[in-house]
């Protein structure tokens, strides 16, 4: 059978598209209780290219902290835009090595698209494959960042938290249904999670950081492995925590 592959993001620019994005914050929220003190960064990996599962790992542990990690389990050892995805026995050393593992659908679903019972269908694939090698994903991150009321109601349920791609920090009654990230990624990729790191510190507040690929020849979804060493020494240098997401929100 032929395995799914992670397909370009194009976020739906139709007005529908932009209007659903928008309504959809305001539907199936679940406020967030927070227990935290002073400002928090979490790094994040969507999809998990090999670079990811590779570099981006080796960066946070040298720095003495750990990732969370956005599986596919469709993509496993698939070729891909951004390399070739991390495979079944190198996702289970990520978590052997403490970093977490997490949800994020099993075909890389457009969740904006598909009807209720197919996201949770596909939801609940994803997590027996990782469950078949130890792993227990508690946190879902949202393929394309594309949200929709049906599958806030569909996962809602299901996990502890559900993160999408619009820019914010994490801050008592933020819906953990629909959670912002920053995006490291792109020409300004670096600078971009610099400001929101120093916003988060003066804040006091949770920031999630999210990339893809960490590679010298990054995707435009990903970054250097410079580039990420800087933003985590940035980060402890600014007296904020590195914690997964799992860690933030137990």
């Amino acid at each position: 059978m032929q395995q799914p592959q992670a397909q370009p993001y194009n976020a739906d620019s139709s007005l529908f598209g932009k209007v659903r994005r928008r309504v959809v914050r305001l539907m199936h929220r679940r406020p967030a209780r927070l227990s935290h003190t002073g400002p928090v960064v979490s790094f994040t990996f969507d999809d998990v290219p090999i670079s990811g599962a590779e570099a981006g790992a080796a960066i946070l542990e040298k720095a003495g902290a750990r990732g969370t990690y956005y599986v596919c389990a469709g993509l496993f050892d698939q070729p891909g835009d951004m390399g070739r995805y991390a495979n079944t026995a190198e996702i289970a050393r990520l978590a052997e090595a403490g970093h977490e593992i997490a949800c994020h659908t099993h075909s890389h679903l457009d969740c904006g698209l598909a009807d209720e019972a197919a996201i949770g269908a596909d939801a609940d694939r994803n997590a027996g494959a990782l469950t078949a090698f130890g792993a227990r994903p508690r946190h879902f991150a949202y393929p394309y960042g594309e949200v929709s009321p049906q599958a806030k109601k569909a996962l809602k349920a299901r996990y502890s938290s559900l993160r999408a791609v619009h820019s914010g920090t994490v801050r008592d009654g933020s819906d953990l249904n629909q959670l912002p990230a920053v995006g490291i990624e792109g020409e300004d990729g670096e600078a971009e999670a610099m400001r929101w790191i120093d916003r988060a510190v003066d804040q006091g507040a949770w920031v999630i950081l999210y990339t893809h690929d960490v590679r010298d020849n990054p995707s435009k979804y990903g970054c250097t492995p410079a580039a990420l060493a800087r933003i985590v020494a940035h980060a402890q240098a600014r007296g904020a925590a590195i914690r997964t997401v799992g860690e933030v929100l137990s």
